[in-house]
């Protein structure tokens, strides 16, 4: 009797198609960190809870197509790209729902409330973050798009410019992450010293989904550079 595994099937028409698959997942995954965010803001806690039920399926869902890829990965001969660098690939991205996973994790699980002078800061460079794997998700559905065409000259200038983008949106949220640590760092003797520790900790983990979106940029890079 024969089997049909769909994730192979995906392989056989292209290679990134389960990398783009995953990425579409840890996109949705980030997303929705923006609106567990404005409950926190809220104080409700009860809508947080639900969005980090939202978020730890999703990161779920992503661990599950990481491990498809992992097991289903053909031989390099049958690639048109290294092996290794898909692994490397579907890590990074893969970090990222983890990021956020962890980020809601900490926020609900201290009912942690961003003081009202960070509120708007945060949320503008929480969407940045977000933008960020936006980003990085677009430009791996053109380097799909690349693959499938034969590497053509105006799609690889497409891709290096998506990627130019994505440094530049990685560099403005850098910017804001410094600006939020000096405002908190003015406000630190107004609030416990505990909460300020896990309020830095919240800052450098909505920094690393930016980060990691930009490493999967690299990634690409490296990719359209062999």
């Amino acid at each position: 009797m024969v089997t049909s595994n769909p994730f192979s099937a995906m392989f056989g028409r292209s290679p990134f198609q389960p990398l783009l698959a995953h990425i579409v997942k840890t996109h949705e995954c980030a997303e929705h960190l923006l609106p567990f965010f404005e409950e926190t803001l809220k104080g409700d806690w009860e809508g947080a809870a639900r969005l980090r039920e939202d978020i730890t399926r999703l990161e779920h869902d992503a661990d599950v197509l990481k491990t498809e890829l992992r097991l289903n990965l053909p031989n390099t001969m049958f690639l048109p790209v290294s092996r290794s660098d898909l692994l490397d690939l579907i890590s990074v991205q893969d970090k990222i729902a983890n990021k956020v996973r962890d980020i809601s994790g900490i926020m609900l699980g201290r009912k942690m409330c961003v003081p009202e002078p960070l509120a708007e800061p945060m949320r503008v460079y929480m969407r940045t973050s977000v933008a960020c794997v936006a980003q990085a998700r677009q430009a791996l559905e053109e380097l799909k798009e690349l693959l499938e065409s034969g590497f053509g000259r105006n799609v690889s200038d497409v891709i290096q410019n998506m990627i130019r983008e994505l440094h530049t949106l990685e560099n403005q949220a850098d910017s804001q992450q410094i600006a939020i640590r000096r405002q908190l760092f003015d406000l630190e003797s107004e609030l416990p010293p505990i909460d300020v520790i896990f309020l830095y900790q919240i800052i450098d983990g909505v920094g690393e989904l930016s980060d990691r979106a930009e490493r999967v940029g690299s990634r690409l890079q490296i990719l359209t550079a062999r």
